[in-house]
């Protein structure tokens, strides 16, 4: 039991010191404004969205932004009148294009398929556009987001600047879950790693990307990353291999519409490619348990079942390296002490998601079963 807390003191101790100090929450400097605003199109993919994609479209096409904005939609087979609500809420602005988009390919996801024909579509209508702006339809963009973004990438250089949004925390399964989900995330990704042009370190949040035309075509097109999953981080690692310039942070007022009522729907989120984060090994899905049960498991279980003093110290450090995520997420700051069983949640989704994979039910969302790698089955 002492080699078990000693170990899990080291890991902890590793992961404060030594991870781009992943678990600091940073306000960067404001950047200033550039000599002349570049033209940028938004392409917004959209599939059963009519709920939120309202209020999407309209906090983009009032952006406080100096430069000209133009908004795609691709409608991807949606059911629910998501085009409609679209343009109602565009009010008869000429800037928003609603695109029907076209049947899946074999071999491409649905999310990918759709921003690729944004782009193709933004490339005749606005060919002069220094940037595209992928956000997701159920997002509540600030008015200043897409102006301190661009600002961002002008000033640093960036080929691709993207922003986590703040995402809901007000049911108890967002207030487990969600604050766990960015520190997670954080952890696997550090913001000032991915910034860091030495680093192999390449991550982005899909939900706002901002990125250089001339850095999508580099890589090849969307098609570069049409069977993924995890589209945002892969688009951000083809884009750093060539030499791209990245840079991620948090959002403090750009917001998530997406609410969590229950369980299942945040489950599912996680679910749905965990394992493909794993590159389908059952290899990594083994080391994947054993290093969450070091880190995140036995500090409280061997505290209090054994009273160790390097458990004790490794419980503390785990706790203090949550307490500025909770205090983000605005929650009492008590709720870092249930960052161990909110791992064992995410661990069982892990599991379900390889489950699930060899079921040939991989990466399931809104109706549609796609299998990662390879495209919809």
């Amino acid at each position: 039991m002492m080699w078990l807390a000693l170990a899990s003191l080291t890991a902890w101790a590793v992961l404060l010191f030594g991870r781009g100090g992943f678990w600091r929450i940073e306000t960067p400097p404001v950047p200033p404004a550039p000599s002349a605003w570049p033209e940028v199109v938004a392409v917004i993919p959209a599939r059963d969205e009519a709920e939120g994609i309202g209020v999407t479209v309209r906090s983009l096409l009032t952006q406080d932004y100096p430069g000209r904005l133009t908004v795609i939609v691709v409608d991807d087979a949606s059911s629910d009148g998501t085009a409609e609500v679209a343009r109602a809420a565009a009010a008869g602005s000429d800037r928003l294009t609603v695109l029907t988009g076209d049947e899946l390919p074999r071999g491409w996801t649905g999310k990918v398929w759709a921003m690729e024909q944004g782009v193709r579509l933004a490339a005749e209508t606005a060919p002069d556009a220094r940037y595209v702006l992928f956000t997701d339809a159920d997002i509540a963009h600030a008015p200043n987001q897409l102006a301190a973004l661009v600002a961002r990438a002008e000033a640093d250089g960036l080929d691709l600047a993207s922003v986590m949004v703040r995402l809901n925390c007000d049911s108890l399964p967002e207030r487990a879950l969600i604050p766990a989900f960015v520190f997670f995330f954080r952890m696997l990704y550090p913001f000032r790693r991915i910034a860091d042009r030495r680093s192999s370190v390449a991550g982005a949040a899909g939900g706002v990307m901002l990125a250089r035309r001339a850095a999508i075509e580099g890589i090849g097109g969307m098609a570069a990353l049409k069977g993924a999953l995890i589209d945002d981080c892969t688009f951000a690692r083809r884009i750093k291999t060539q030499g791209g310039r990245l840079w991620l942070g948090l959002a403090e007022q750009t917001r998530s519409l997406r609410v969590y009522h229950g369980w299942a729907e945040p489950w599912n989120m996680i679910a749905r490619s965990a394992y493909d984060q794993l590159d389908h090994s059952p290899f990594l899905l083994v080391g994947t348990v054993l290093a969450m049960g070091l880190v995140f498991v036995a500090p409280p279980l061997l505290a209090l079942g054994t009273g160790l003093c390097p458990a004790w110290l490794a419980w503390a450090a785990m706790t203090a390296a949550y307490l500025p995520m909770v205090s983000f997420y605005r929650l009492p700051l008590w709720w870092a002490l249930a960052l161990a069983p909110v791992a064992l949640i995410y661990l069982g989704a892990t599991l379900h998601s390889a489950l699930r994979h060899h079921l040939g039910r991989g990466g399931q969302w809104k109706g549609r079963i796609e299998a990662g790698k390879g495209g919809e089955l």
